[in-house]
């Protein structure tokens, strides 16, 4: 297995960690979520990234890394919303919450290999700020497609602009890690 490969399984192990806490404690309560909701609640997560990084410091404590783990938290159940609509089962099982987190993440770690080989991992040699950036940018577009109802003309939609953001967000981290390695 490649570096990458390596390191991105390693960021989304934790992810899908915090995911599974996050479940156990809450259950899927975010099914009651608007796909325009949960673009809302990433916005939300990126633009917190975004300040931070500009203004260098944090009041509240909580680290931009932990924000990028939200990020690609939320990119999934936007990704699970997608497909499974908003329907009257709020509730679902763990089980099957985590087989569904696990084909959402696997579909993002396919894209960034074919991604990684026709860019040759050009996103190693960005900045974090750039990757929050891109975030930011696939936000806006994701709220321009669902406030023209998810119709598109030539564009990607909703769901690759998720599978983007959650794959930026896993580079950030990878980013951030080797930073974190270096420094020790």
């Amino acid at each position: 297995m490649t570096k990458t490969a390596e390191q991105y399984k390693k960021v989304i192990a934790n992810c899908r960690s915090v995911f599974e806490k996050k479940a156990r404690d809450y259950g899927t309560a975010w099914r009651i979520l608007r796909i325009s909701s949960l673009t809302d609640q990433i916005f939300i997560k990126a633009q917190r990234i975004r300040t931070i990084q500009e203004k260098g410091i944090s009041k509240v404590g909580e680290s931009i890394e932990g924000e990028f783990v939200a990020i690609v938290n939320y990119c999934v159940m936007g990704l699970i919303q997608l497909d499974l609509g908003h329907d009257k089962q709020l509730e679902l099982p763990l089980d099957h919450t985590l087989s569904l987190y696990d084909a959402k993440t696997k579909q993002a770690f396919e894209l960034m290999q074919a991604k990684n080989h026709d860019y040759g991992e050009a996103w190693r040699d960005m900045r974090i700020s750039s990757l929050t950036d891109l975030i930011m940018m696939k936000i806006l577009r994701t709220k321009q497609i669902e406030d023209n109802q998810g119709k598109t003309l030539i564009s990607e939609g909703i769901d690759a602009n998720y599978l983007d953001m959650l794959n930026y967000a896993v580079f950030a981290l990878i980013k951030s890690d080797e930073s974190a390695e270096n420094v020790t």
